[in-house]
């Protein structure tokens, strides 16, 4: 008999966010297929952070695809460029990288397609976040409409859905809501920049980001912080 549940492709990159906005899509109702991406990013870390949370969040598939991103650099997560620590800025930071949630919908777009799935779900925030451009409302409406004219299922009239169930969350509601879903937080992974103990370093932009968000949420953090 089939499962009347849909499917969902989602991008599960280890971090609190996509953990978090996961467990609401599946929540809602939707088998998941959790696609993390390998992009040669610096610290491997969160890859294992990402396979702990699509463990627990029951993932009826786990796909680590690999791309190198490296190759063309262009950010501190990819290249041999200074993590900032100094506190969240003016501006987009050198922790940006090109196009990377472009890339990573178009992937879980193919998977999805492949899949006979019509919904994607992404932990974009446009909040408490760094400022990214491919974290906005009118990133998420584009992508849809380029899903719709880019694949074979929607020019035949099946449309693509992204669901971005935290887009205009704070963090501390996104730390609310783990808690309510019941979520052992503590398996997701933030830092940018974490030390050789494998700690969070507790100074870059998402690990302020995360620790605010736990502070203002009243919610006791698990997270280890260096500092």
């Amino acid at each position: 008999m089939d499962n009347p549940q849909p499917l969902v492709v989602a991008l599960v990159s280890g971090g609190l966010d996509s953990m978090v906005a996961a467990a609401l899509t599946r929540a809602a109702g939707y088998r998941l297929l959790a696609l993390s991406i390998n992009y040669n990013q610096r610290h491997q870390v969160e890859l294992a952070a990402a396979r702990r949370v699509a463990h627990v969040l029951g993932a009826e598939r786990h796909v680590v695809l690999p791309i190198d991103l490296s190759l063309f650099g262009g950010s501190a997560l990819t290249a041999d460029i200074a993590v900032p620590k100094s506190g969240v800025g003016e501006g987009i930071p050198v922790t940006y990288v090109p196009a990377r949630n472009t890339i990573f919908l178009s992937l879980a777009l193919g998977w999805a397609e492949a899949a006979g799935a019509r919904d994607l779900c992404i932990g974009v925030n446009a909040l408490d976040y760094s400022g990214y451009p491919d974290c906005r409302p009118e990133f998420v409406a584009g992508f849809e409409t380029l899903a719709e004219l880019a694949t074979k299922a929607g020019v035949e009239g099946q449309a693509f859905r992204i669901h971005a169930p935290l887009q205009m969350m704070t963090k501390a509601e996104i730390v609310l809501e783990g808690a309510r879903l019941g979520l052992d937080m503590g398996l997701s992974w933030s830092c940018y920049d974490p030390t050789t103990e494998g700690l969070h370093c507790g100074a870059c932009d998402s690990c302020r980001l995360r620790s605010k968000g736990f502070v203002a949420a009243g919610v006791a953090d698990p997270t280890r912080y260096a500092a």
